[in-house]
């Protein structure tokens, strides 16, 4: 028998200094960092931004890594945060590495 899909909501996490930062902004710009992370949690594929909402965009590091980290833009593009997707087969997670707004 196999395992059943493991779909969005996909599990999240911070690195201990982008939460710390995080944590540091403004409540008007932390609700937005967060709006832009649920985006991310429901999409059908994390490396997407087909089924994103408009105010957030998402593109690869380095286009010769497709599948490596990636970066979420967010606020028009006055803030991003840098993310890799972990394909586990149990437990598919989201890392949230770095996060910039200005």
């Amino acid at each position: 028998m196999s395992a059943p899909f493991t779909g969005p909501p996909w599990a999240a996490d911070w690195t201990k200094l982008a939460a710390e930062y995080r944590d540091s902004l403004p409540a008007r710009v932390r609700d937005l960092v967060i709006d832009a992370v649920i985006e991310l949690k429901t999409s059908h594929h994390p490396y997407r931004d087909t089924h994103l909402g408009p105010a957030v965009s998402v593109e690869p590091v380095r286009s010769t890594d497709p599948r490596g980290p990636h970066i979420l833009y967010f606020d028009n593009s006055h803030g991003w945060l840098r993310y890799t997707f972990i394909h586990r087969a149990a437990e598919p997670q989201i890392i949230i590495e770095q996060l910039f707004w200005q």
